[in-house]
Order: C-alpha cells, then structure tokens, then sequence
C-alpha cells in the first residue's frame, strides 16, 4: 500500500477547480504536495513530479469512505464522564458518509439540536479488504491514520438512548488534514482544543479496545472496504460548541483538524 519505504502523509485536495491526490513532501525548507496520478487508497498511485505549494490548494477530506464504522465508550476516563456502564464488547454505530466534511469546513448546528458536542478521535483509513482478520495480523489492512471530530447532538443522543442519530447529521464527521501511514496506534497522544483552550488530552493506549482488537471484532461480522473508515472513541473532556467557535483537533504524528463552528 506504500509508495516507498516510510512513513507518507497522503492528502486529497481542490486545485484549479477539481479535485485530486498528493502526497507532502520537504522541498526547500517547506512542505509542498507531489501530485498523485490517482486515488493511492483504491489504486497504484503513481508520483507525477509536479509539485504544487500548500498556498495554492483547499484540504479536502482525505479519504470518501463507503461506511463509516464508530465506536463508543472506548475510553473508561470518558465513560465515568457521562455517568455510564462499560459495555463488555465494543459499542458500535455507523455515521452516513454524507456527514464527512474536510479542515476548515464548518460544522453546522442542525435545527432539531440545542446542545452540540465536540469528539476528539483517531481515525483509521482501511486500505485493503477487510473480513474474518485476526488481531494479530488486522493492522496489516490499515492504510494509514488521520484525525476525527464524531460530532454529536447531545440532547438528541440522551432522548434517543442510542448513538446513531445523534452523530448522522450533515457535517457532524470532519476528517483531516491528511492520511499518515506507519504509524503505531498504540502510541499517539490525541487532544482537543476549542478557541484555543485544551479541552481532551489522552493516549490511544489507554483505549479499552485497541484498533487491532476493534478491527478484528468488526471483520467477524461486517466486511470492510478499501477507504472505510473506523472511529476509534474519544477520551474525558467533551462538551459543547455553540456557532463562531473554532474546534482543534491535535494527533502525533498525524497533524490538526481545525474546523469552524457556524449555525442553522
């Protein structure tokens, strides 16, 4: 899955009014996108040499997922938070792919809500089909890491009772800025901002089911694609944003998700 040897930071970005793939590369002190000739998630992305600066693009969400697969109360810091049980197997959900939008979009307060939240998450981009894959070798199907938001309307989620439509809404699944591939799951710090002030701060191993545990659960029942996403729960910390507020979200070795708070 790798165009050479390495950790490769991946982006999908708009350029002269279409859309395209590249990859971030150090030129001259300053990183700068190599143009890809293709999609390197779903195809042999060969490097075109033409190189473009930063400046000159719009971030787009790195990857279009078929489904996106979400996980709940994966943190005990977050669980004891919201006052809940700690389910025995990892708490599932799916958000639509019409929720993803990429940096700098805005999240948009739906009508039916009054108490929009903010989810710092790590979030995995699958990059070979998944289905009945061990633990042990789960990791071997992930294409890289970029961060997540798993916005939420709170107030629907507590009427509901349940997940699904509180996290469905248009907007509510920022991804960004771009995929990092070869990283270790198991050792990043996630954290969260909101105007500035730290809000969430964890390691991705104090998860109570890691990713390759996550991905082994999930290929027992549901086959996942090249593109797939998997969200991989948010630690202590969330709360709610209100419009003209601007949410942060910070993963090592992975870069910010930065996205702006609008209304209706």
């Amino acid at each position: 899955m790798k165009l050479t040897d390495g950790s490769q930071r991946l982006a999908r970005f708009e350029w002269q009014g279409s859309a395209h793939y590249g990859r971030l590369i150090t030129a001259e002190r300053q990183d700068v996108l190599e143009l890809l000739a293709a999609d390197p998630i779903r195809s042999k992305a060969e490097a075109t040499g033409r190189r473009i600066s930063l400046d000159d693009v719009r971030l787009l969400a790195p990857v279009l997922p078929g489904k996106v697969v979400a996980v709940g109360r994966n943190y005990a810091d977050h669980i004891a938070e919201l006052s809940l049980d700690t389910p025995a197997a990892p708490r599932l959900f799916f958000k639509p792919p019409s929720a993803v939008i990429g940096p700098g979009e805005a999240i948009r307060y739906p009508a039916q809500s009054r108490e929009v939240h903010y989810e710092a998450e790590l979030a995995v981009v699958i990059g070979r089909t998944a289905r009945d894959v061990p633990a042990e070798r789960a990791l071997d199907y992930v294409f890289g890491y970029t961060c997540a938001n798993d916005v939420t309307a709170r107030d629907i989620q507590r009427e509901d009772g349940q997940p699904s439509w509180a996290k469905a809404f248009d907007t509510f699944c920022p991804l960004g800025p771009w995929i990092t591939t070869d990283l270790d799951p198991t050792k990043l710090d996630v954290r969260c901002e909101v105007n500035g002030v730290e809000r969430q701060s964890a390691g991705t191993d104090t998860m109570l089911h890691p990713v390759a545990s996550l991905l082994a659960y999930i290929t027992a029942a549901v086959t996942l694609e090249p593109g797939d996403v998997l969200l991989t729960g948010t630690p202590a910390g969330v709360g709610p944003v209100v419009p003209g507020d601007e949410v942060a979200v910070h993963i090592s070795g992975i870069g910010s998700l930065v996205n702006p708070v609008a209304g209706r």
